[in-house]
């Protein structure tokens, strides 16, 4: 072989820029969509054959190009997106780079039609392998269209990597769906082997589109996010409730100044919005928009432009963490759930949630903006862990005194359960089923309660809050251990180091990677150190010093939460029942215990009715 350094041919260095950019059908349908869309596109229409590998027609009524525009954009590093170094850092189109369409040419047969005008004078130019075979003047509709066949006809062993057609257009409908539902604006219509998939039209909003494309249950569980910070930072979009939730993280769709993106720092944000409210291993169903000034975030760090990097992560992190908190804080589509099916007019309709608490500002402190809220919960948690919950030696069934012998409620009750006036207090209790979940009435709906998630909620965010009032007692270890981090680690860690002190860590630069870990949180007992820092250096690294910490704490807070609570199968008297009903309507998200497990279960009375084939 060679020693002498030669320049790489324009083809062989075009390849090499497929390989980065072109990894499957997908990839060329994602960059020729985005190229739709930059030219002002308002309809775009794909056409697949075999899963990509045969076929790919991409048509839009854009503005089109002339000529010798045409002629040019097939060359490496054309774009009309860039003009000098300045606009990198004011970047407002999908595309920039100008690599796309010179790299998808070279490695398929390539068909390319535009006209830019309004006189129908448009050009063909037909691609093989990246070198133009011919070209010619024919008449056009103002536009572009696109047409990529064998892709990797020149690459097999590429091509050889390819999945079976139901995988590769599965792989393309999902890119068709993100741009879908990041520009409701503009009409989008996908076809396989001549069969129409899906078809979007222009005047669809975006909950519609949500509906289409994540499943038409889904628009009752819209609840519209509108948060705001200092002017530059907004976010906005639709969640669902935790109980919609997925196996995968496959249902999150996150968009970046309506880019797309799959970033490690935004996923993050968006489960810590979720954090105890998802049981292990499921994932939320939410469509975000982060609109934020273009110079905070720079897209040129990956060919793909899926990864972004943010000037100030952390607070972008935090930014939508406590957007989404904020959204699931009152929990009222527990509180409201309607008794009847809406119209389907209605449905159409972003949900709002009508306030059961007033949720304060992101501005606005915490600590100081609910004090008083926040003494009365403490309050009610302290008279509740001096009651005792006892187990009777033998299960025995409990006459309610909220009811009288005729089976309806006394006059005092209702008084009671109005002066009381939270949602759990005021139910009606009915009995214990199974001697684990309290039967409660509301309305015309049947509540099913599960009585150790509920303690366990309660019991959680007590110890929480006792957590956070003041200072977090320490644990000496009996000899320093020493651990030893990668490179990336121990950055993030030697970062944090004030962030531990203040969770009640003492660790210590040990000299190079390692580090000297000298005492732990009290509550953190005999929990692994090594794998406990671990843990909260890839946190660390991945958001920064944005608390991370508190998730190890919240995992043994749950764990503890556990022990000391009403379990199932066991009996209690309906004062205890009436007692656990008014503390559960003193904490917040009480729709989960903090396993993500739901604390209760409607049945309207239609629901029950068609059980017993009354309708």
């Amino acid at each position: 072989m060679s020693s002498r350094i030669v320049i790489l041919s324009e083809n062989i260095s075009n390849m090499i820029a497929a390989g980065e950019v072109v990894e499957r059908p997908s990839s060329v349908v994602k960059e020729l969509v985005e190229n739709s869309l930059d030219a002002g596109a308002r309809e775009i229409v794909v056409e697949i054959e075999r899963g990509g590998r045969k076929m790919i027609r991409i048509a839009d009524d854009g503005e089109g190009m002339s000529r010798d525009d045409a002629f040019l954009c097939l060359e490496r590093h054309a774009t009309s997106k860039l003009r000098k170094p300045e606009d990198l850092s004011a970047l407002t189109t999908l595309g920039f780079r100008g690599e796309a369409l010179p790299a998808i040419a070279s490695v398929s047969r390539l068909i390319l039609q535009t006209c830019g005008n309004d006189d129908g004078e448009g050009v063909e130019i037909h691609v093989e392998g990246g070198t133009i075979r011919q070209s010619r003047e024919m008449g056009l509709p103002r536009g572009t269209l696109i047409e990529v066949r064998n892709l990797f006809f020149n690459t097999p062993a590429r091509r050889k990597f390819l999945r079976r057609d139901e995988t590769e257009i599965g792989h393309i409908a999902d890119v068709v769906t993100k741009q879908a539902l990041a520009h409701p604006d503009v009409q989008f219509r996908l076809l396989h082997n001549g069969r129409c998939l899906f078809e979007v039209r222009r005047d669809s909003s975006l909950a519609e589109r949500i509906a289409a494309f994540l499943g038409r249950p889904l628009l009752r569980q819209l609840l519209p996010v509108e948060v705001e910070e200092g002017g530059d930072l907004a976010l906005s979009g639709y969640i669902c409730p935790p109980e919609v939730n997925r196996s995968t993280s496959g249902a999150i769709y996150t968009f970046i100044n309506g880019r797309c993106i799959r970033d490690r720092v935004v996923q993050h944000a968006v489960i810590e919005g979720y954090r105890n409210l998802l049981m292990k291993g499921r994932f939320p169903v939410v469509v975000l928009f982060l609109t934020l000034d273009p110079a905070m975030v720079d897209v040129n760090v990956h060919p793909t432009k899926h990864e972004v990097r943010f000037r100030d992560q952390r607070r972008v992190h935090d930014f939508i963490a406590a957007g989404l908190k904020q959204t699931l804080q009152p929990a009222a589509w527990l509180e409201n759930a309607p008794a009847e099916k809406p119209s389907p007019e209605a449905e159409l309709q972003p949900s709002s949630s009508p306030p059961d608490a007033p949720c304060p500002p992101l501005t606005q402190n915490p600590e100081t903006a609910a004090v008083s809220r926040r003494e009365q919960v403490q309050e009610s948690l302290d008279r509740y862990a001096r009651r005792s919950y006892v187990v009777p030696p033998a299960p025995r069934s409990y006459s309610s005194p909220l009811r009288s012998a005729s089976g309806g409620a006394t006059a005092d009750s209702e008084v009671e359960r109005e002066r009381r006036g939270g949602f759990f207090s005021s139910l009606r209790y009915l009995g214990q089923y199974h001697h684990s979940y309290l039967l409660c009435q509301q309305g015309e709906d049947l509540l099913l309660i599960d009585q150790h998630a509920a303690h366990e909620r309660i019991r959680f965010e007590k110890l929480r809050r006792d957590y956070r009032r003041g200072e977090v007692p320490r644990q000496g270890l009996l000899f320093p251990e020493v651990i030893e981090f990668d490179f990336k680690a121990a950055a993030a860690l030697q970062e944090g180091l004030d962030t531990l002190a203040a969770f009640g860590f003492e660790v210590e630069p040990f000299g190079g990677k390692a580090f000297a870990v000298k005492s732990v949180p009290a509550v953190l007992g005999q929990t692994n150190v090594e794998a406990l820092l671990h843990d909260v250096a890839s946190d660390l690294e991945t958001i920064g010093k944005s608390g991370a910490p508190d998730d190890a704490v919240d995992e043994f807070l749950m764990r503890l939460a556990c022990h000391g609570v009403i379990r199932a199968n066991q009996a209690l008297a309906p004062p205890e029942v009436q007692a656990l009903l008014d503390e559960l309507d003193q904490v917040d998200f009480k729709a989960h215990c903090p396993h993500g497990r739901p604390v209760q279960v409607r049945l309207t009375l239609g629901e029950i009715e068609r059980l017993f084939k009354r309708t």
